[in-house]
């Protein structure tokens, strides 16, 4: 019997299986950070090809937390209304919907990535002054960060807060906290990039005081029975940086603030880092933190075969397995694993035929 293709409880919601969408970037958001069809048919495409958790790109809590002018948000009732349709339709086929709310920090207002321009997006373009633990750009070409006082930290949190309020009305079953890749919760872990010496700098508890503040908030909005995950960069791969033993313990402390997983990606903090890619290469990050902290996990990264994604979760690296490239590559991957790992996948009564 598969184990990848068992079902794995979080809280009030159970998972068919353990393959997971990793949420990625689109670009593709209407005025104001609306999600639009394109979403609609890419997240639905992938709950139809059998993921059992399909997670939203990064989706910013407030204006000036998007990576960019064309990235989606969740910080008015216009974008619940926008996201409505779209997690009624994952979720009425089979999967559960959730949202990777975010906060890019320094690294906003930048342009997207097939855009023929590189760097800060001015204001008269749609950009914005962003925001960070201090005042270093992430480039050069970016735009100069401000840093961030008492007043506006707690605004950040407040605006988590709303984001997990708004992330229920808009019919979101589970709730991930972006806190990797250099984005403004990772800027504040890494000693890298934070060396504030308020009570969010210093040593480890002050630089990790802000995605616990947000994760206890976040926890406290969604209630008892919504999954809590925080996705983190477990290494900077820098020497000096964030490292995979603090990951460890911010692991246990994530777990008391109310998450209920760690989904294990890496670096993005600094751009000088040099990371060691290759299939599964973040899998050792997921299976030390698991391992070490009793805490599930998540593994990410080249994983493209079903057979290594199986073995992932029968040798304990990790409780669930999330497909980024692969599943843009294929969106049924999950159907085709499960027919070649001996399991018995679930079609939608339109593609019975195709069984």
């Amino acid at each position: 019997m598969s184990v990848l293709f068992s079902p794995f409880k979080l809280r009030g919601v159970t998972l068919p299986n353990r393959v997971v969408m990793a949420p990625m970037c689109q670009y593709s958001a209407g005025p104001d950070g609306l999600p639009t069809d394109w979403h609609r048919v890419h997240l639905g495409s992938r709950a139809v090809g059998g993921a059992a958790l399909v997670i939203s790109e990064a989706t910013a809590v407030v204006p000036e937390g998007r990576i960019s002018p064309r990235d989606t948000g969740l910080w008015s009732d216009a974008h619940v209304d926008a996201w409505r349709p779209i997690t009624a339709f994952v979720a009425s086929a089979g999967a559960v919907p959730a949202v990777q709310l975010a906060h890019a920090g320094r690294k906003g207002s930048t342009y997207w990535p097939w855009s023929t321009v590189r760097g800060g997006v001015p204001d008269d373009e749609g950009g914005w002054t962003p925001v960070g633990p201090e005042t270093e750009p992430f480039l050069p070409s970016y735009r100069v960060p401000e840093a961030l006082d008492q007043t506006g930290i707690a605004r950040v949190v407040d605006a988590f807060v709303a984001g997990a309020a708004r992330a229920l009305d808009a019919g979101f079953q589970a709730v991930e906290v972006h806190a990797a890749h250099g984005y403004l919760l990772h800027e504040f872990l890494s000693p890298l990039t934070n060396h504030r010496t308020d009570g969010y700098g210093g040593d480890l508890a002050g630089r990790s005081r802000l995605v616990l503040e947000v994760t206890r908030a976040v926890r406290a909005t969604v209630g008892d029975d919504v999954p809590v995950l925080v996705r983190i960069s477990a290494t900077d791969w820098v020497d000096g940086g964030w490292t995979v033993a603090d990951s460890v313990l911010l692991a246990g402390e994530l777990a008391a603030a109310g998450a209920d997983l760690v989904d294990c990606s890496s670096g993005g903090g600094v751009p000088d880092a040099v990371v060691p890619t290759g299939p599964g290469y973040q899998v050792p990050l997921a299976a030390r933190v698991r391992r070490e902290s009793g805490v599930p996990t998540g593994a990410v990264g080249l994983i493209t075969e079903p057979e290594h994604a199986e073995a992932i979760v029968a040798n304990g690296d990790a409780d669930l397995v999330l497909l980024g490239r692969e599943l843009l590559r294929d969106p049924y991957w999950p159907r085709r694993a499960a027919v070649r790992l001996g399991a018995t996948p679930s079609l939608p009564d339109q593609y019975l035929r195709a069984g």
